[in-house]
């Protein structure tokens, strides 16, 4: 199948966020309790986007993979994919990105799509691309091991931590006054 894979631009936002909520696949029944907690939905996410990624200093950048107009999504979209990264700095390695998200439409899978996103974004240039999985997205996983990436939970023992909510809102009022 045929596809471009280009920049997304401000009109794009709005499949992009719907994209976005397509993307969250529920986990077997047992974790949707804990999967709900965790990842509650938001539905401003348009306005986010768009603001956050389509100004003069963005936030995150962000390529989609379009399809030809006789090849549209069930949908009716011809943007049938995306990998959102964002540049980070590493104090041993250098320059990095992080793909925070890398989606294709279930029905468009299959077709080289996430690896020609995977790849358009690996060729900015820098030292490292990483990723974060969760732990039962094993398709996900198996897909980036396929393409040679390290899992460092257990090779290097790295955890991830976040700050967010009355947690995020407690650092900044402890902050130092300027």
């Amino acid at each position: 199948m045929n596809y471009k894979i280009r920049a997304a631009r401000k009109k794009t936002a709005k499949i992009l966020s719907l994209l976005c909520m397509c993307k969250v696949q529920i986990p077997p029944s047992p974790l949707l309790k804990l999967f709900k907690m965790y990842f509650p939905f938001s539905f401003f996410l348009f306005s986010e986007l768009e603001r956050d990624g389509f100004c003069q200093n963005p936030f995150f950048e962000c390529l989609v993979a379009e399809v030809s107009d006789e090849h549209r999504s069930k949908d009716g979209h011809t943007v049938v994919g995306y990998g959102l990264y964002y540049y980070t700095y590493s104090t041993w390695k250098g320059r990095s990105v992080y793909l925070e998200d890398l989606y294709v439409m279930p029905e468009f899978r299959g077709n080289g799509i996430g690896k020609g996103l995977m790849c358009k974004v690996a060729k900015v240039k820098c030292v490292r691309l990483q990723l974060a999985v969760l732990d039962w997205n094993s398709p996900a996983r198996d897909f980036y091991a396929a393409k040679g990436a390290q899992d460092l939970t257990d090779s290097e023992g790295w955890h991830f931590i976040r700050f967010d909510g009355l947690s995020l809102d407690n650092l900044v009022k402890d902050a130092p006054k300027d």
